[in-house]
């Protein structure tokens, strides 16, 4: 019996692949992209065989069709490479961990402070209530101005379509459509 597809990518699998595996006969694909795969691609005709691709992002792995030969130094297999999927996971805690004590900080911090001060308080939702004026005042401003240039430029095409001369151009183009038909 053969395998028609065997894709064992994006599975974290680590260390070299079997040997076992090169005793499969495949007849179109082989996928082990993606993994964490390193050390000599067994020999066989069938492995050689595949697009280098099928072996894709896997730290280590030599050997043909990836590489010619395998004198390239390997990392060792118990300690990560510098900015593995480890290193990411741990940075990536901390990270949210951070977010998360920062954020309770500051928002308590906040909340206190205008909760038990009055001043603070009264300070706070001045500030606020200018804002909201401010707000409004600009976007009133913004749409008059808005209105004011579409007014202006109604005006200057009435002015131009009332134009003796525009008069002329209308009217030689009618005649013009006339001649045609």
């Amino acid at each position: 019996m053969k395998l028609e597809v065997l894709d064992l990518s994006r599975n974290k699998f680590s260390g070299n692949i079997p040997t076992s595996l090169s005793k499969l006969t495949f007849r179109s694909t082989l996928d082990l992209s993606y993994n964490d795969l390193s050390g000599k691609i067994p020999t066989s005709t069938q492995l050689q065989s595949f697009d280098p691709s099928s072996f894709s992002h896997n730290r280590g792995l030599c050997g043909p069709p990836v590489s010619p030969n395998c004198s390239m130094v390997e990392p060792s297999p118990g300690k990560p490479a510098v900015g593995g999927e480890e290193d990411s996971d741990e940075f990536m805690k901390w990270f949210y961990t951070g977010m998360r004590l920062g954020f309770a900080v500051g928002f308590w911090g906040f909340c206190s402070v205008v909760f038990f001060k009055r001043s603070r308080r009264h300070s706070y939702y001045r500030y606020l209530d200018n804002a909201k004026d401010w707000v409004y005042v600009s976007f009133v401003l913004l749409k008059a101005r808005a209105l004011e240039s579409n007014e202006s430029e109604k005006r200057i095409e009435i002015e131009h379509l009332s134009s003796p001369k525009a008069k002329h151009m209308q009217q030689s183009s009618i005649q013009v459509d006339h001649t045609v038909m």
